[in-house]
């Protein structure tokens, strides 16, 4: 028998990652090869954003996705978020030339509040919400702090794609195929401090740092590296990471609603690993069938617990930026 489609809601929709991650969604990498799809594509609501839209879905149609059993194109989010199982928040405004980061986080932080409200009051009762839009782990925090329907622990925020870059940067140093290194994991903010946790990582199932043998390296490069990342490929390329943050949703989502996979993610901190209580911040999780929860039990050494206080200490900071949003 076959199944249900799921409603999926996508905002940013005809954006450089909105575009990279659509046609993955529609043939079946994030939800499975048999589960259809009712794409719901957000776009600002003027001209230029709504035509693109209407481009990106054309070539959807083109591609002739047998999972795709209808799209709604629109620049309303309440018709966006209408009945949506999963509601992936995608879109954000950029940091502008000379614009000051507390102004980011609170012009971020209206266009979350407004979606947070809609999607607790219009979304589907199992809705679940995914925010890649930067500053993610605030924005989340943001959009999870208006619903009043919906449990705070279906909002989730990414860090995967740190947990993929970290993973990628220490299989090429050890010279090993990315396979052989697990247990990985991001703590904090998805920004330069976040925390790539190499002291409970694995290569070829041995402590990484002892197949490494360069704890200077591990500290020193490793680290920067991972969090510099995305503005060395901007330097690159001259514009930002889409297809591997599109990739690394991708990885989210699935891993999310895969009973038993262990991974990166940002949530409630609870006074987690030093947090502080209120913010969200990346951390292992492992997926259960009715949601995930969090790994707690990773000892962390002295110089885990000061980059971790250096992580916190940027997210309680933005947390008071936008303190007079959370009501």
């Amino acid at each position: 028998m076959a199944k249900k489609p799921i409603r999926v809601a996508v905002t940013g929709a005809a954006g450089n990652i909105g575009y990279a991650l659509l046609f993955r969604i529609a043939s079946g990498q994030m939800f499975g090869a048999d589960q259809p799809l009712i794409l719901q594509l957000l776009e600002i609501p003027v001209e230029g954003p709504q035509k693109a839209l209407k481009g990106v879905a054309m070539e959807i149609e083109d591609c002739a996705f047998p999972l795709v059993s209808d799209m709604v194109l629109t620049g309303d989010a309440d018709t966006a978020f209408k009945d949506a199982n999963w509601c992936l928040l995608v879109g954000s405004k950029p940091r502008g030339p000379g614009m000051e980061r507390a102004d980011l986080l609170k012009d971020n932080g209206k266009i979350f509040i407004a979606q947070g409200k809609s999607i607790d009051a219009v979304a589907a009762d199992d809705a679940r919400v995914a925010v890649v839009g930067n500053p993610c782990n605030t924005n989340v925090m943001i959009a999870a702090n208006q619903a009043r329907r919906l449990p705070k622990d279906r909002f989730t925020a990414m860090v995967r794609l740190d947990e993929n870059r970290g993973r990628a940067l220490l299989a090429k140093k050890a010279g090993v195929v990315i396979d052989e290194v697990s247990d990985l994991f991001i703590y904090g903010n998805h920004s330069p401090t976040m925390f790539a946790d190499f002291t409970h990582a694995k290569i070829g199932g041995k402590p990484a740092a002892e197949v490494i043998g360069d704890e200077a390296w591990l500290k020193n490069e490793y680290l920067p590296a991972v969090g510099k990342r995305g503005a060395a490929i901007i330097e690159a390329r001259g514009q930002s990471s889409a297809a591997s943050a599109a990739n690394a949703l991708v990885d989210h989502v699935r891993d999310l609603t895969t009973v038993g996979k262990v991974h990166s993610v940002a949530v409630a901190s609870e006074g987690r690993y030093g947090f502080a209580e209120g913010v969200w911040a990346g951390m292992p999780v492992r997926t259960t069938a009715g949601g995930h929860e969090v790994i707690g039990d990773h000892q962390m050494d002295d110089f885990a617990k000061s980059k971790i206080a250096l992580t916190n200490d940027e997210l309680v900071a933005e947390r008071d930026t936008v303190k007079e949003m959370l009501g």
